[in-house]
């Protein structure tokens, strides 16, 4: 007989959610595992004493971590994949007729909480971590990616100098045909008014030239708008702190900077932080240096060794890392040579000596504010040791004297390059390769990371902190740690004498032993 099931809503319903998620499920071993109670006195100070409540902050910050384990940005699709999650209300301690928070709410919260709360959240969940043995903390590796904005680049404003003269930037630029006013500007004046120099504005208009001459060459050469842009130039009114990222063989857009610390023995992050996408790596480093040990130190533990690519080189980096004793395995840049061709350095005297037996003393230190406060050392020949050079020519030119520039960490840089080119620096490299690079993949793929969803350089911390502390949390729970093996001594082997006394000592080769 052919059964037909009708469905009848009941109006009472007894249900047990505990029944009918099983054990096994990742958000029951989650939360059993994770605590967060801590939360109600740190959140304390930001609500007030009167009016209606709130959402529970236990209850906010698990929804902020199933929105990264879900790799769901939005935060309507959030609400409305729990709703319809048995495991999911289990974990944020909702029964099945009981209404979630609104959605506006959650982003609400989210900008209302400061980020050290955020920071705390992140510690805690690292804690656990060491605590099961996950966390070595002697090796970390460091690497970066760009995380796209929540802003277009059709937004982009046209910055003005302070005298409002445009037509001064009609002169030194190509207007983009992006160009159009938002509806409101959230940028302070400094960013609105022009800070860069007269020749960074002719060299973009030369930079804008040959885009225009060359674009069909480019991929994405279809985007015009994003081709004639720059931070020195543009700003967006809509997010001020995201800036215009420049990645090789791909069209501009609006990002931030994810600054990332991996440890090496099981991969979990230690430290995560949003910056500016028009920052370069090696200036981020000091930073990203100083939260990390702080927070390493906290747990115990220290860093010994620091792993990163090439982006992260610098004299100041290199002298940083060994006055925190620190060993450096990161690559320096092919700009960087050494020293003139053919001079030769002699430390005692301070001076370079040509392939002609002239010296070139040292003058004095420069520093470059436009290139970061950069530091080198200039070292000059005299005019008479150079005028009857008989290499003159090919050496110096039409100058008069040799000049020589150099960095003043030059030191730092030969004890860097013997470092990374040693056989130990070569399987630091692989070892850097093989853990931070999935770390990244990972967070951009799986935990939504692609895109930002919020506005603003703070919520785009925020935003990184729960999508590191949710990938601490999924390698936590899937940790299993090894067994303990049992050591074995090898005794040496007896002598065929001592071999004879024990088997008549048995009973087994007497015959009186045996009954």
């Amino acid at each position: 007989m052919q059964g037909r099931k009708t469905f009848e809503d009941e109006r009472e319903l007894r249900f047990s959610l505990s029944a009918h998620v099983p054990a096994h499920n990742f958000y029951r071993r989650l939360e059993d595992r994770l605590d967060l109670s801590f939360l109600y006195e740190l959140t304390a100070p930001h609500y007030g004493r009167c009016g209606q409540q709130s959402i529970d902050p236990v209850v906010f910050f698990k929804l902020c971590l199933v929105g990264r384990l879900e790799n769901i940005a939005s935060d309507r699709r959030l609400i409305e994949h729990c709703s319809l999650r048995l495991d999911l209300l289990y974990f944020l301690g909702y029964q099945l007729d009981e209404p979630l928070p609104w959605h506006s709410t959650v982003s609400r919260t989210r900008q209302l909480l400061p980020a050290s709360l955020f920071e705390e959240v992140f510690t805690r969940v690292l804690s656990l971590c060491a605590d099961a043995g996950m966390v070595s903390g002697h090796t970390q590796a460091v690497d970066s990616a760009l995380v796209k904005a929540n802003a277009s680049m059709g937004s982009l404003e046209l910055k003005v100098p302070q005298e409002q003269l445009e037509a001064r930037l009609r002169q030194a630029r190509v207007f983009s045909s992006a160009d159009r006013r938002a509806r409101q500007n959230r940028a302070p004046l400094a960013q609105r008014t022009v800070t860069a120099s007269r020749e960074e504005l002719l060299e973009i208009r030369a930079r804008n030239r040959k885009w225009q001459k060359e674009q069909d060459l480019y991929p994405g050469a279809h985007n015009k708008g994003a081709k004639y842009t720059s931070n020195k130039t543009h700003y967006s009114p809509v997010d001020p702190d995201a800036r215009i990222a420049v990645k090789p063989g791909k069209a501009r857009k609006l990002c931030y900077l994810l600054q990332l610390s991996v440890d090496t023995h099981r991969h979990v992050i230690t430290h995560v932080q949003a910056a500016h996408a028009d920052r370069k790596d090696s200036v981020c480093l000091p930073g990203v240096l100083g939260r990390l040990t702080h927070r390493l130190q906290g747990l115990g533990l220290g860093c010994t060794a620091l792993l990163a690519d090439t982006g992260y080189c610098s004299g100041e980096n290199y002298a940083l890392l060994e006055r925190e004793g620190i060993a450096a395995f990161i690559p320096p840049h092919g700009t960087y040579a050494g020293g003139p061709e053919g001079f030769t350095y002699h430390r005692e005297g301070d001076y370079w000596l040509c392939p002609e037996g002239k010296k070139a003393t040292f003058r004095k230190e420069l520093v470059n504010a436009k290139r970061n406060n950069v530091r080198s050392r200039l070292y000059l020949t005299t005019r008479r040791d150079c005028k009857g050079c008989p290499v003159k020519e090919s050496c110096i030119g039409r100058q008069h004297e040799k000049k020589v520039s150099i960095t003043s960490f030059r030191d730092e840089y030969e004890r860097a390059i013997l470092r990374v080119h040693s056989r130990w620096g070569r399987r630091m490299k692989r070892l850097r390769q093989a853990t931070v690079e999935p770390v990244l993949g990972t967070l951009l793929d799986f935990l939504g990371m692609r895109r930002i969803n919020t506005r603003g350089q703070e919520l785009a911390h925020k935003g990184m902190l729960l999508a590191a502390a949710s990938y601490n949390l999924q390698k936590l729970l899937r940790f299993t740690p090894k067994k303990s093996q049992t050591a074995v001594m090898a005794l040496p082997r007896p002598e065929s004498r001592t071999l004879l006394w024990l088997f008549f000592v048995s009973g087994e080769g007497a015959p009186w032993g045996k009954e």
